[in-house]
């Protein structure tokens, strides 16, 4: 019993110092990182907007679940693509620099805040929509609703809209859990930890933009963002059955990894990651087109010339 109440003494002390570092020091290096473009207001809050290039074809970047400073992740992919066209990463509400919303976390809401928020940045349709994952799904919605404000989509690993199952109720009520994590300072302090700064150096990210992504990935957690994955499943439902149109160019840019790794969600539905993959690209169209990059689910981060050279193939065709 002794052993055991200093083993708790121990936990709770570590506790408390992470809990307090949290709130000091990793809010103070937090607090210090600056918005990287501008601030829009759309309904009830503020959207994160940057930008880089002139080109005359605009493309939007969209961030995929869970990634806490997309306009850091997407810096090097935005350099490349910038050289020939307007490129545009808009953080949702919860992410990024972007504040929180009390709007409730649907793709029909998702959609509207990306139109309004680009609309009153400045930027014209149509767009190129280049979504990562979750963002995919609200890229289809886009199109289905606004087929005449989007020029084509190039997905990044994105999530297909083939599969709906309900979330189940213990797995939205054990996601609060993060918030926790996050208040005791354990995401703070596990990101320098499990980043690989060589690997992200040589990948053409700067050094601001890794300490960047390292500190806001102890901030990532709160309500928008926990209802987004609580309702992540839903997207799916509220997209899958919409007719996508056949004239938007479609390119789904899958990893090589989520290719070939099989999960337990797709083993209830008895089906491959490869079948997966495909029947997505069947309810796309004939007009879809893919190919399989080495690299996680991340495609982007280590994929920057392939991904520009199949946008400047897929563009140049489509304006032949």
């Amino acid at each position: 019993m002794m052993i055991f109440g200093i083993v708790v003494t121990v936990i709770a002390v570590l506790m408390l110092i992470s809990t307090i570092l949290h709130a000091t020091y990793f809010m103070g290096k937090f607090e210090q990182i600056k918005p990287y473009g501008k601030l829009i207001n759309v309904d009830d809050g503020q959207m994160h907007v940057c930008s880089m290039g002139h080109g005359k074809k605009t493309i939007i970047l969209l961030p995929g679940m869970g990634v806490s400073l997309p306009s850091a992740e997407f810096a090097p992919l935005m350099r490349k693509l910038s050289e020939k066209y307007t490129v545009v990463c808009v953080e949702y509400f919860g992410v990024g620099f972007s504040s929180e919303t009390s709007k409730p976390r649907t793709c029909e809401n998702y959609v509207e805040e990306i139109r309004t928020a680009l609309s009153k940045a400045g930027f014209e349709a149509p767009y190129v929509l280049m979504p990562h994952s979750i963002s995919s799904v609200y890229s289809e919605y886009y199109a289905s609703k606004y087929p005449e404000e989007v020029e084509a989509i190039i997905s990044l690993d994105g999530t297909p809209t083939v599969i709906y199952e309900d979330m189940p109720a213990f797995v939205k009520s054990i996601l609060p859990i993060a918030k926790f994590q996050q208040a005791i300072g354990t995401t703070s302090l596990l990101a320098p930890l499990t980043t690989n700064k060589k690997y992200l150096l040589s990948n053409g990210y700067t050094e601001k933009e890794i300490n960047d992504m390292v500190t806001s990935a102890g901030f990532l957690m709160n309500d928008t963002v926990l209802e987004q994955m609580s309702n992540s499943a839903e997207f799916i439902k509220q997209t899958m059955d919409l007719p996508f149109p056949i004239y938007v160019p479609y390119f789904k840019i899958i990893s090589k990894k989520t290719y070939e790794t099989s999960n337990q969600q797709l083993n209830k539905f008895k089906m491959t990651p490869q079948e997966y993959q495909h029947k997505h690209l069947e309810r796309i169209g004939k007009h879809a087109q893919y190919e399989i990059l080495d690299g996680t689910h991340f495609i982007y981060a280590n994929n920057v010339e392939k991904i520009t050279e199949i946008t400047d193939g897929l563009l140049l065709k489509a304006s032949k």
